[in-house]
């Protein structure tokens, strides 16, 4: 049976509990709509949190939920924001996000770049004044469940150098790109940050005193390390040296040049800035799968781009040869039939927030259901 109360830890050690994707749903909207959201704002940010913990993202997924919350009972996120949208050509869009939260702004801005596309053929919306949306292949899966392909970038507070250097400048914002699979296949799903790890990943070691690998990181005097401590006083490295980093500042100059937000080191930190807001910028494509070739032609090359790649030889040591897209899904369908897995650490804080408010506490089970 679900308990109402964190299980106890042995020997001081963090323990998992698995919890509901429904109930994880429930519990995190009403908190915020007790923080002032509009139910149907709440019920997007619940949804998004709870998504990226089906597809094995914990590290964006409800553990998340109570910095959101802070921000803002701070007044620094606007919980009912006025966003509004502003036609530049028939196929692209200005999105100022009202200081809204991100999943609030970046579920609208794929939302227009779909109906854009929907007469255009593609549609690309720009967004500024947003704040952290969570996991990026939410909004690409938006646009693939809308039947096009989706593109999505953001932006985000400092925690790498430019190649070479050894003091944070550059977000780790990810790149994703969504497109829908044939009739036989699955759809594509990448969502690729440019570090070599996630800054959320990081945290979470940091909260369990675990170490992380050497190379994720250098400390605050530009020296590798593997403490997760140390690491968060100093910079998040780049994956595969100058291709991550020029990959960063592409993020930086389509998602945060371009679009008015703030850029190069102006991002404010969510955890750690509480004078002005973030700023984030985002930048959304829609593109109708059927802008070149007929929908069906479409759909049957990419079976033929999936059969290919599950028949490619696997590496010693790799089972199957997979798409991007494909672990995740499966880690969906697990988690949703026996429950999503929460540290009790993490499950406390979130406890301790529904205390605070006069919410029933997260139901859980000690076992996978």
């Amino acid at each position: 049976m679900p308990l109402d109360a964190t299980a106890s830890t042995a020997e001081g050690r963090a323990t998992v509990v698995y919890v509901a994707a429904d109930a994880a749903v429930s519990f995190a909207c009403e908190l915020l709509v007790r923080h002032g959201l509009p139910p149907e704002h709440a019920t997007m940010v619940a949804e998004s949190l709870v998504s990226a913990d089906l597809r094995g993202v914990s590290t964006h997924g409800v553990v998340r939920l109570p910095g959101y919350i802070e921000r803002v009972r701070r007044g620094m996120v606007e919980a009912r924001p006025e966003i509004v949208v502003r036609n530049v050509t028939p196929v692209s869009a200005h999105v100022d996000g009202g200081n809204g939260l991100g999943f609030v702004v970046g579920n609208r801005a794929i939302d227009v770049a779909v109906e854009l596309a929907s007469s255009g053929g593609i549609g690309i919306v720009g967004v500024r004044r947003s704040n952290h949306f969570g996991m990026a292949g939410n909004y690409a899966l938006r646009a693939v469940r809308a039947g096009m392909i989706g593109i999505v970038m953001t932006n985000a507070s400092r925690a790498m150098p430019p190649f070479g250097g050894r003091e944070p400048l550059l977000g780790t914002g990810p790149l994703t790109i969504g497109a829908p699979g044939g009739s036989n296949s699955s759809d594509f799903l990448l969502d690729m940050s440019p570090s070599v790890a996630a800054r959320g990943k990081i945290r979470i070691a940091a909260q369990h005193g675990e170490q992380i690998p050497l190379g994720y990181a250098l400390d605050a005097a530009g020296r590798p390390t593997t403490d997760p401590v140390e690491a968060l006083k100093g910079v998040l490295l780049p994956m595969g040296g100058p291709k991550g980093s020029g990959l960063a500042l592409v993020i930086e100059i389509l998602a945060g040049v371009l679009t008015g937000s703030a850029f190069a080191g102006d991002v404010r930190d969510q955890y750690k800035d509480f004078d002005e807001p973030q700023n984030v910028g985002h930048l959304v494509i829609a593109v109708r799968p059927d802008l070149f070739l007929p929908l069906e032609e479409y759909r049957a090359r990419m079976d033929v781009l999936a059969e290919r790649v599950h028949a490619n030889p696997p590496q010693d040591g790799v089972k199957q040869v997979f798409l991007p897209g494909e672990i995740e899904l499966g880690a969906e369908r697990d988690r949703r039939a026996h429950g999503i897995p929460v540290g009790t650490s993490e499950l406390e804080v979130l406890q301790l927030e529904a205390d605070a408010v006069g919410v029933a506490r997260l139901a859980f089970s000690p076992e996978r259901f």
